[in-house]
């Protein structure tokens, strides 16, 4: 099925880009705000973590639902709902003046994002093909990856010098000049027959298993491992995930269509992005090692990740085009290689003080490296190869990846590093730490290299080969 004609596809990408930075550049400078926003509204601290998290998980649990909506109810119309909902969430956090509003405002900036991230890359599959399609999905990675590597950096500024409100009064005006450029854009939705009936069973199970998933990740460590409440926890994950699968391979229209995974390269970009944002447990670990380790102040240790910034907002251009000359495979391979490899040396917690700096500032200049590299091959291969009727539902469940990947990287590379700091030194619970995310990284690299074919060709599969007939 081609691309419909649109002329405005400038509009429409700066449109799209504007959308998805009110999440990944604003919505999620809250995380580097927290003595800011504590100190002018008087939240207990562990009330303003509770409202930080959940944006994200919010986000993580909604996007298939979203994805899956865009596809019958018009893509275009739930990338509105998401900015209108960005809108209001903003809206409230600039108007509170206790946890009430903040909390509110945190759970709709994350159903925000839940619309808006499916649906954008849905509208770029829908109205562009071949390199201007790989194109505009490189300036869709550089509003989210560059967004969540510069957003410590400009949120910091913007509340230091203008108050941490400001974060979300621009949120709100780069919110309105997404509506305003996409105005013109034609709605775009699949062709379906039949009424469509919403899987509300399956939500609530898949709304269950993942606060199980995530509570039982986040605050084990506190709760005790062995506790009961962990125990209990745990076998809700466990027994939520299998019958939600069982579930959902009865339903015609299920919230997940499971069949989507029968495409081995749309299966292996979705792997492999969920374990390179699971990857993102490194900062969290290497970042608090420095301060604790090494003395660094916090401003120092963010200096230290300049060089991830900058690079991964400069490769994710040079990713596409390696892959329009070798295919997605290659950029995907080298992608995860380079980031193992940047995340290791970090890991080499023996070294001398100035030695071990310059390998840190080193690593992230890798770590930005191979994620830039990798983004645009990645998100094109899912896209490329999911169907055209499924595409929203389809982006929903890889965005879905990048929201839990990341939330669960930071939350296990945190568990590990605390754990591991109890029992013996900050060098020794750092090196353990970084070592989880090389893992990720190693299972990312296993993934791509099985999964997607050498040409970087979609693998029709039975649900893309359905869809190709048609045409």
């Amino acid at each position: 099925m081609e691309a419909k004609i649109y002329k405005g596809t400038n509009k429409l990408i700066i449109g799209i880009v504007f959308g998805v930075i009110t999440f990944w550049l604003f919505a999620q400078a809250m995380v580097n705000i927290v003595p800011a926003v504590q100190a002018d509204l008087g939240v207990d601290l562990g009330v303003l973590n509770i409202a930080i998290s959940l944006t994200s998980l919010f986000s993580g649990m909604f996007i298939v639902v979203a994805g899956g909506m865009a596809d019958r109810i018009g893509r275009k119309k739930i990338t509105y709902i998401g900015l209108i909902l960005s809108v209001i969430g903003s809206l409230l956090l600039v108007l509170a003046q206790g946890a009430t509003l903040l909390i509110i405002g945190r759970v709709l900036q994350g159903l925000s994002a839940a619309a808006i991230m499916p649906a954008t890359i849905a509208l770029v599959k829908a109205y562009f093909e071949g390199a201007e399609r790989q194109r505009a999905l490189s300036y869709w990675s550089i509003g989210s990856w560059g967004g969540s590597g510069i957003t410590s950096l400009a949120g910091g500024a913007i509340a230091t010098y203008m108050g941490w409100k400001w974060i979300f009064i621009f949120s709100i005006i780069f919110a309105l000049l997404a509506m305003w450029l996409i105005r013109d854009v034609p709605e775009s939705k699949a062709e379906t027959s039949g009424k469509f009936k919403f899987d509300f069973g399956g939500l609530a199970i898949f709304i269950v298993t993942m606060l199980a998933i995530n509570i039982f990740i986040t605050q084990g460590g506190e709760l005790g491992w062995t506790s009961i409440t962990s125990i209990v926890l745990a076998a809700i994950s466990i027994i939520g995930v299998i019958v939600f699968v069982r579930f959902e391979a009865k339903r015609r229209t299920a919230l997940i269509d499971f069949k989507l995974f029968k495409s081995k390269p749309y299966t292996g970009a979705t792997i492999s992005n969920f374990l390179l944002n699971a990857v993102a447990g490194t900062l969290i670990v290497a970042n608090t090692y420095v301060q604790l380790g090494r003395g660094f102040t916090a401003f120092q240790a963010g200096m230290l990740s300049i060089g991830y910034l900058i690079v991964v907002l400069t490769m994710i251009r040079v990713g596409e085009k390696i892959m329009q000359r070798t295919g997605a495979k290659k950029p995907m391979v080298w992608g995860s290689l380079i980031t193992m490899i940047g995340v290791a040396v970090m890991g080499l917690t023996f070294l001398p003080d100035l030695m071990y700096t310059i390998i840190v500032v080193i690593g992230f200049v890798l770590f930005g490296l191979g994620l830039g590299i990798y983004a645009t091959p990645s998100t094109d291969t899912a896209v490329s190869a999911s169907p055209d009727d499924k595409v929203g539902e389809a982006s929903g469940i890889y965005k879905m990846a990048s929201s839990l990947g990341n939330a669960f990287g930071v939350a296990i590379s945190a568990t590990v590093f605390s754990t591991i700091q109890t029992v013996s030194s900050v060098h020794t619970a750092a090196m353990v730490g970084i070592i989880a995310n090389v893992i990720f990284a190693a299972i990312s690299l296993i993934s791509i290299m099985i999964l997607v074919p050498n040409d970087g060709k979609k693998d029709p599969g039975p649900l893309n080969e359905q869809v190709l007939a048609k045409q």
